[in-house]
């Protein structure tokens, strides 16, 4: 199989730069410089012999692994389960630990994550990295209690606030320390999407008792249990009563479940109160928005990260202007590192304020466009814009273009022929017939409708 690939591997960059009209410099820039490293339970390793940066590695693998899947798979009939970019560096000392029989490439990703568990933890969300304010002093001694003593105190322990207030960094944070003092410990770390998902998915089975059991074996039998956004799987019957088990048993083992939302309990109306009553008998730890100090700082530890250069009045006008939400300060500031390294400049004021400029807008609801809707699904699948006005036929591009549609036509007021126009200059038949597919799966199918609720939330959190 490696030598196939190895074999047509020019042929296979050739075609991809043609199918999805990549330009010369993009060619260049990113696809060039992966090379083949290794082929290992059918997951293709890549490494990248560009100026090489997490950010890179991430872009990369973000943008093009899927346009890649399915160009391998046409040119040569291989059909990989994933493809991952990883630093040269890495993969040398993959090669230094597999020749001394250490490790095993599968616990490490394209961004160096590792598994714990049967789930994946981001190492590079720590305690020390998580920049603490007034906003989250009390959240963030919570969290590092549970870490040290899992199970004895605040248990469980609850974390609630707005996106991209640092939740998740936390709940990971939790586990990497946990791991690291312990490796031995069970810890599973799961998204409510993905928790509801496994769910219905072992209900459909027909051997339904086996499955089920298999599903309660892997929940009820960990020690630490974090579930991201717990508030998707309110409403959801059979979910709500896996989890109100699950919690019921691991609680009853002393074991830690840790949970985040983006409200408290009290104030989801639709929570049931035996729900209620089990998160109170825990820790609830708010995150409220950063102060301008806090913003200030978490800026200065990016920027320090990254290793990049900004002016003070820049990093000022940033922290002044982008108030509610750390996930939008450093999508800022990695667009000021993108412009300044392509262009090789430096950044000015003018260049800030005018790239900036979809970023700064305080008080101001974002408009929800065609085009906006089109950029949250494509990231929520992992795909790039380009693929979903392509002509791609797959079903890994298919199925996230006529959720788009159905989302643009519900969620919008733009016409059939404007958002056709956004989708590759598709008829507004095409339009209709891609909506109405998706409708009739809501439906009919569970997962589906579940999948399309979490992605409108991610396009309108309010």
């Amino acid at each position: 199989m490696e030598e196939i690939v190895k074999n047509k591997w020019d042929e296979i960059l050739s075609y991809l730069k043609n199918e999805y009209a990549i330009t010369d410099v993009s060619y260049d820039s990113w696809i060039k410089p992966l090379e083949l490293f290794q082929i290992e339970d059918n997951k293709l390793y890549l490494t990248y012999s560009g100026d090489q940066n997490t950010m890179t590695l991430g872009y990369v693998t973000r943008k093009y692994a899927t346009p890649l899947k399915v160009t391998i798979a046409e040119i040569t009939g291989i059909q990989f389960d994933e493809i991952l970019v990883i630093s040269q560096e890495n993969a040398n000392q993959i090669n230094k630990e597999k020749n001394a029989g250490l490790i095993n490439i599968e616990e490490t990703t394209s961004y160096g994550e590792r598994k714990i568990g049967n789930s994946t933890i981001n190492p590079k969300f720590t305690f020390d990295n998580f920049v603490v304010g007034r906003n989250n002093r009390f959240a963030q001694t919570a969290a590092l209690a549970v870490a040290e003593s899992p199970g004895e105190f605040y248990n469980p322990l609850y974390i609630y606030g707005g996106p991209g207030l640092g939740k998740t960094h936390l709940m990971q944070a939790i586990g990497n320390y946990i791991e690291n003092q312990n490796p031995n410990t069970h810890i599973l770390y799961v998204t409510s999407e993905e928790f509801t998902n496994e769910v219905i998915e072992n209900m459909r089975t027909n051997n339904n008792a086996t499955a089920m059991q298999r599903f309660r074996d892997k929940y009820r039998t960990v020690d630490v249990l974090m579930v991201d956004d717990i508030q998707f799987i309110i409403g959801k019957e059979a979910t709500q009563e896996e989890f109100f088990h699950t919690f019921n048993a691991l609680h009853a083992m002393g074991k830690q479940i840790v949970i985040s939302s983006d409200k408290p309990p009290k104030d989801m109306e639709t929570l049931d109160d035996r729900f209620k009553s089990r998160f109170d008998m825990g820790l609830m730890a708010d995150i409220g928005y950063p102060d301008y100090e806090t913003r200030m700082a978490i800026l200065s530890k990016k920027i320090e990260e990254k290793n990049f250069n900004l002016d003070e009045s820049i990093r000022k006008y940033i922290a002044e202007n982008i108030q509610s939400n750390i996930r939008e300060i450093e999508g800022a500031l990695n667009k000021l590192i993108a412009f300044s390294r392509l262009e090789k400049i430096d950044i000015t004021m003018e260049i800030a304020e005018r790239e900036l400029q979809n970023f700064i807008s305080p008080n101001i609801s974002r408009e929800i466009t065609p085009q906006l809707i089109i950029e949250v699904v494509s990231e929520h699948f992992n795909i790039t814009v380009d693929q979903m006005a392509s002509k791609n036929r797959s079903s890994s591009v298919v199925r996230p273009r006529q959720i788009a549609m159905y989302l643009c036509n519900t969620m919008t007021d733009s016409s059939l022929q404007a958002i056709g126009l956004l989708l590759g200059g598709r008829d507004h038949s095409t339009i209709i017939h891609g909506a109405n597919k998706i409708e009739e799966e809501i439906d009919k199918d569970e997962n589906t409708k579940n999948l399309v609720e979490t992605i409108k939330k991610k396009i309108n959190p309010n």
